[in-house]
């Protein structure tokens, strides 16, 4: 089977988690800051905070921007219940705005739209969480413009996109956002296993979500409400989580970054094989904006289906039964049952819903071989029946 991804494990990242299974820190020591620093210098961020889960760092992320009752939070349908999930979390409502015909990710016309009737509504949203989806940001200018215009925090999920670029910048770099989140999971462009990153260029941001993912509690005498009582002493003063990285985990992401350039360069060349190869099959291929520089973390590809004989559930199954491992990225949140309970309901976002009822995710990763695209190829040619 060729999966959908893959994570790529080099001697040199078991030597660099080795090294640190014999030193004298496995939870909180010098690696993880290592890695934060590397990630925000690679970047060009001011600060960035290493944590167990991208969606931990989402969570962190919305408590530190005052998120909370009586707020709202917006993101796109086409995503991982995450995106959404990290408002609930903090007792907000959540909404959705519908995608980009083209590039599927949250559509600035249908955002300006909605925000026009919030406004005279009275329930504008206190943070929008962008998605990145696939690895191409958003369009983060407007976006950003609409934030100026209309008050709200923006959270770049970036889950898909580290080593991207937007308008010349690496994707993390804050110039549209107030935080921007990667995620590290196997699958991701890199990995540290599980784990996630919040990056920011506020200060008072970053001391936050400092708190917030170790329990609340500092040992900064210049947080603590009166002086310690010894060297011994610490102050819990919120409620935080633990919700931290492991020493072998950073010990893993610094040395795949070192490598992230090169995996990113890999992904975008056999996308744009995939480009050519599928350029007369009944398929929409990935549209990329001329501004920006995509992660590639994902291929979607959207069928056809009035060229085509076979259904979209058929041609999936067809390709797994070849030993394609497809995937589907995302099924629109709002039609799932939690979400259905909320309120939501098909038809809400028709835009998120035709990609749904279209989109495969082939199999894209940075081992992936010529050889090996071709056998996917040639597998979709014999789905559509095209042999």
């Amino acid at each position: 089977m060729i999966p959908y991804g893959r994570q790529d494990i080099q001697l040199a990242d078991i030597d660099a988690v080795l090294e640190v299974l014999h030193s004298d820190f496995l939870t909180q020591g010098p690696m993880v800051p290592r890695f934060e620093q590397a990630v925000a210098d690679k970047v060009g961020a001011r600060h960035a905070l290493a944590a167990n889960s991208a969606t931990s760092a989402l969570h962190i992320a919305c408590l530190a921007l005052g998120l909370g009752e009586c707020d709202w939070l917006w993101t796109t349908p086409i995503t991982f219940v995450a995106s959404a999930n990290c408002g609930l979390y903090c007792g907000a409502s959540v909404d959705f705005v519908d995608i980009d015909p083209r590039t599927y990710n949250l559509c600035p016309k249908a955002l300006e739209a909605k925000l026009e009737q919030a406004e005279q509504e009275g329930r504008l949203p206190k943070v929008v969480v962008a998605v990145h989806l696939c690895g191409q940001p958003c369009d983060m200018a407007v976006i950003h413009a609409l934030s100026q215009r209309y008050g709200f925090r923006i959270i770049e999920d970036a889950s898909h996109a580290i080593g991207g670029k937007y308008r010349g910048n690496y994707i993390g770099s804050g110039h549209y956002s107030d935080i921007t989140v990667f995620s590290f999971h196997p699958v991701k462009i890199i990995t540290t296993a599980e784990g996630g990153m919040v990056l920011t260029n506020d200060g008072a941001l970053a001391s936050r979500m400092n708190l917030l993912r170790s329990h609340g509690v500092t040992r900064d005498p210049e947080l603590m409400t009166h002086e310690a009582d010894g060297p011994w002493y610490y102050q819990q003063i919120e409620l935080g989580f633990n919700y931290r990285m492991t020493e072998l985990q950073a010990a893993l992401g610094v040395s795949q970054l070192e490598r992230l350039d090169d995996y990113v360069s890999r992904r975008n060349a056999l996308a744009e094989r995939y480009d050519v190869l599928l350029a007369e099959f009944p398929v929409t291929t990935p549209w990329q904006h001329s501004n920006s520089y995509s992660g590639r973390h994902l291929y979607v590809i959207r069928l056809t289906l009035d060229a085509i004989s076979l259904s979209h559930c058929q041609v999936f199954e067809a390709l797994r039964a070849y030993g394609i491992g497809v995937n589907l990225h995302y099924i629109p949140v709002h039609t799932q049952p939690y979400y259905k309970q909320l309120g939501f309901q098909p038809g809400d976002f028709p835009e998120a819903e035709r990609y749904y009822a279209e989109a495969i995710s082939l199999p894209l990763y940075p081992t992936m071989s010529e050889d090996q695209q071709d056998q996917v190829v040639a597998a979709l040619k014999a789905a559509l029946e095209l042999s």
